[in-house]
């Protein structure tokens, strides 16, 4: 049912995940003001009930005071639109960041903005393209006071306790249970968004990696050249399963320990392309998991997991290969090993 507190929020970026956050909000019963630097995407939110904009300054113009606007642009766009509004914006305005922008430069966008008496917000926002019916989990960091007032939008953004059973034995209440949460002052909500996409990356690979091994179980069925420069298939016998990866994806998903939205999602995407032929390998990363490395390398935490799932992404996309040229080169030097072409 619509929320009892409707507030106006302003948009800055109508990509998948902002406009999505718009249509859940407008759902609730908020108000909003959409700005995107593609006017079809506006004029497509505005059918849909939404208030466009067709500038920065017309969209500033339409918020009530104070206002709360949340920028949904990549992070490496967030410092020029904020050059570009921060002119436009009063004191007790809240700007929030609900991109994967370093935690770094939140505590320092913080500290400059705050001089002019403007709040600054960061939110990691995790939910991708299902967040509409979903929700999206919020981690959030900033002042008490801004957080607080910015409280039914947050609420009606996240997923609610939904079907998700209480955590047996805790007792502690709060929004968590929500699918929200004030992590601490600025910075402290993308630090958390950016350890959580660490993870994501570390739990990604597991079940690749998984699945890979199972696919690869018939090994013993075509045995390969025998020469100096293969290892042999020791025991061929061992590994003549032809076993349905997809299978075993929705397997996994019924009772299993490992059971999870990753694993549902692998499944999906088996159903739709059971040999993921649409699909090179080459997987990007947006940064988040490099950061993540790097808290782990500055706080003397071990994150073997986590660094390994990043350089396999560096490596899925050629990056090695000049190492992989210097290595072939050695024990052509040493060992006058011949390269075996691929």
């Amino acid at each position: 049912m619509p929320t009892d507190t409707p507030m106006q929020l302003g948009m800055i970026g109508l990509g998948r995940m902002g406009a999505n956050l718009v249509r859940r909000l407008m759902r609730d019963g908020h108000r909003c003001v959409a700005y995107d630097r593609n006017p079809a995407v506006v004029k497509s939110l505005e059918a849909e009930g939404a208030t466009g904009a067709e500038s920065l300054a017309d969209f500033v113009a339409k918020l009530d005071k104070p206002r709360a606007m949340w920028i949904m642009v990549p992070a490496g766009v967030v410092e020029s639109t904020l050059d570009q509004l921060r002119p436009l914006l009063e004191a007790d305005d809240i700007v929030i960041d609900g991109g994967n922008s370093y935690y770094r430069d939140d505590i320092t966008r913080a500290a400059d903005l705050k001089r002019d008496g403007i709040h600054y917000v960061d939110v990691g926002t995790s939910g991708g393209v299902w967040g509409l019916d979903r929700g999206y989990c919020l981690m959030i960091g900033g002042e008490d006071e801004p957080v607080n007032r910015l409280g039914p939008l947050l609420a009606t953004i996240a997923p609610g306790k939904g079907s998700v059973e209480p955590t047996p034995g805790r007792t502690k209440g709060g929004t968590a249970e929500q699918g929200y949460l004030h992590c601490g002052p600025n910075g402290a909500g993308h630090f958390v968004k950016m350890v959580h996409n660490g993870v994501e990356y570390g739990m990604m690979a597991a079940i690749a990696e998984g699945l890979s091994i199972i696919k690869h179980a018939d090994e013993g069925l075509h045995q390969g050249e025998i020469d100096a420069e293969t290892t042999p298939l020791r025991d061929p016998w061992a590994y003549q399963y032809t076993i349905d990866v997809a299978d075993v994806a929705e397997v996994w998903r019924r009772g299993s320990v490992v059971s999870s939205w990753l694993v549902d999602l692998t499944a999906a995407a088996f159903a739709k392309s059971p040999d993921l032929g649409a699909f090179s390998g080459r997987v990007s990363d947006s940064g988040e998991g490099r950061w993540t490395v790097l808290a782990a390398v500055d706080e003397g935490v071990p994150a073997s997991v986590i660094a390994a799932s990043l350089y396999e992404r560096f490596e899925s996309r050629d990056a090695g290969e000049f190492t992989g040229k210097v290595l072939s080169a050695l024990r052509s030097e040493f060992g006058g090993h011949a390269e075996k072409k691929a």
